[in-house]
Formats: structure tokens, C-alpha cells, sequence
């Protein structure tokens, strides 16, 4: 397998354009008591370039998520589908989106697998399965048993564990594991922790930004809005799950640098994503170089 040492650089914005340019995308999450997740993907796929940013969420979390997040726009539940067409009516809204992310806050629940399921059985573009996307997968495999290239799968080792029964450890052996993963489901792997690693199966990534600061609630919320963002741009998914978790990471370590590592909390990781963000974004002046150096490689 193939390692890769650089990443990609964002393009600058062109003089005209609009928010369709820059992709629409649909976050399936934040299940009942669970505001906080939603709003924080959402607030890192709007600051990550998303051009529109939808959040499907039960009714009961309306009034959270357009206070804490007026630029996101709403598709509040009051009940779950509770008929074949009543889900099918559901689903025809997915194609106006450009990539999808399920998962944060959605609870494991029926709530989340229903909606889940909606997903993987009628949405085609790219889309990013996280959190409780995972745990439902963990307890029903057969709902990802068709491979699809442009699914992300971002498992922290907990997850990955449900997922596969190993908790690999070392580098080495957490890219084994994740190549067999890949193999087996498709698509994209995020394997989360230190030193977070990427693989498509072909190629492999392994981030060296980030710090322990981040071990905190919320940090994979933001992760999911971030690499959705970059999926409903139009880049690739090893390509934008790369780009991810460097960002991420890169503004984990400027919020350290800031407030220290034991204050850090996930709504900061949001707050650094503009300068993590200007250092791997092509200028005007200069195109086609890379203004963001790529960590050596070990």
C-alpha cells in the first residue's frame, strides 16, 4: 500500500460565485437530548466552505440548533417514518444534497437506524457514517453490505472495535487492520487516535497534527462536519478525509497553543478552523503552490 506524505490544498474562491458552488450537504444527526452534536457539525461544515449546510433533527431540538446556529437551515421530525412510503418520501429529499453525514448525537435507537437506513439504501453520492452511524452498523451489518467507493467510515478504536472485534495498536498494525476493514466494506477509513490513520485501501495517510487536548467530548462532531464539508466541495473521499483530519488536528494544536491542552474543548477546534484552514489554501498570487508544508514523515 502506497504512503502518502502530502495532501491537498483548497483553491481559492473565484470572483463569482455562490453557495451552490461550494456544495450542499445534509447532517443526519443529533438524536433527542443531543443538541450539542448536531451544532457543533454544523458549525464546522458551515466554517469549513460548506455553501449550505442542513441539519435533520427532531422537532424538539429546532429552537437549539437555529439559536446556536442561525446559518444552518432545518428539516425538523416530529416522528420517525413509520411506513415504507413515508420514508421514501423522506429519502426523495437526500438527492438535492451533494454529500451526506450521519451519525453525530443520533442515538442508537430506532430513531437513528431508521434514518440510517434511509441513507444507505437511497442516497448514492458521497456520505460519512460516524458515532452512533457506526454502533447501528456494529449491531446490523447488513445494512452496509453493498461497498460503495465514496462512503467514509470515521470509527474512533472503540468503535472500530464494535465494528471488527480488534483494537489494533501500534501503526503498523492499525494499518493492517484498516486495510482489511476497507477490503471487506469499501469506501474510506478514518481509524481516530494518535497519530489518526486514512487508507482507501491503496493508500494510506497518517496525520501528525493534533494533540491530547482534544480528547474531548464533541471533537468528533466537529471531525464530521469538516470532512462532509469537503465531500459536498466536490474533493474525493481519501482526498477530503485526509485534508480532514489534518485540518482538524492542525486547529486542535493552534487552540492549544492558545489555551493550553487541558482547556481545550470542541467549540475551540471550531473557532481555529479559519487559520487551520488559510494555511492549506492556494492564494491568488501564487496558484498551484502549497503555502502549508507537510509534516516529515517518520
Amino acid at each position: 500500500m502506497e504512503r502518502v506524505i502530502s495532501i491537498p490544498t483548497l483553491a481559492p474562491r473565484a470572483a463569482e460565485s455562490h453557495k451552490g458552488d461550494y456544495g450542499r450537504i445534509l447532517l443526519v444527526a443529533g438524536g433527542p437530548g443531543m443538541a450539542g452534536a448536531a451544532i457543533l457539525a454544523a458549525r464546522a461544515a458551515l466554517r469549513a466552505g460548506a455553501g449550505l449546510v442542513t441539519a435533520l433533527i427532531p422537532r424538539s431540538l429546532q429552537t437549539a440548533l437555529a439559536t446556536a446556529c442561525p446559518e444552518a437551515t432545518l428539516i425538523p421530525l416530529r416522528r420517525l417514518p413509520n411506513s415504507a412510503e413515508e420514508l421514501a418520501e423522506l429519502a426523495a429529499e437526500f438527492d438535492r444534497f451533494d454529500a451526506i453525514g450521519v451519525g453525530p448525537g443520533l442515538g442508537a435507537g430506532p430513531w437513528g437506524a431508521t434514518l440510517l437506513r434511509g441513507v444507505l439504501e437511497t442516497f448514492q453520492g458521497p456520505h460519512l457514517l460516524d458515532a452512533d452511524a457506526l454502533n447501528i452498523l456494529a449491531a446490523n451489518p447488513d445494512l452496509a453490505a453493498t461497498l460503495n467507493p465514496q462512503r467514509v467510515f470515521t470509527p474512533h478504536p472503540g468503535e472500530f472495535r464494535r465494528l471488527t472485534q480488534e483494537l489494533p495498536c501500534g501503526d503498523e498494525a492499525r494499518r493492517v487492520a484498516a486495510e482489511r476493514f476497507v477490503d471487506s466494506h469499501g469506501g474510506v477509513l478514518v481509524l481516530k487516535g494518535h497519530r489518526t490513520l486514512v487508507t482507501d485501501g491503496t493508500r494510506y495517510y497518517l496525520n501528525r497534527t493534533g494533540n491530547p487536548g482534544m480528547a474531548t467530548g464533541g471533537s468528533g462532531d466537529v471531525l464530521t462536519g469538516i470532512i462532509t464539508s469537503f465531500l459536498g466541495q466536490g474533493v474525493p473521499p481519501f482526498e477530503a478525509a485526509c485534508l480532514g483530519v489534518q485540518v482538524h488536528g492542525r486547529a486542535g494544536d493552534l487552540a492549544a497553543a492558545d489555551l493550553g491542552e487541558t482547556s481545550l474543548i470542541a467549540s475551540d477546534l471550531v473557532a481555529n478552523l479559519p487559520q487551520a484552514l488559510r494555511e492549506r489554501t492556494r492564494t491568488k498570487e501564487l496558484p498551484g503552490t502549497d503555502p502549508a508544508a507537510e509534516e516529515s514523515p517518520s
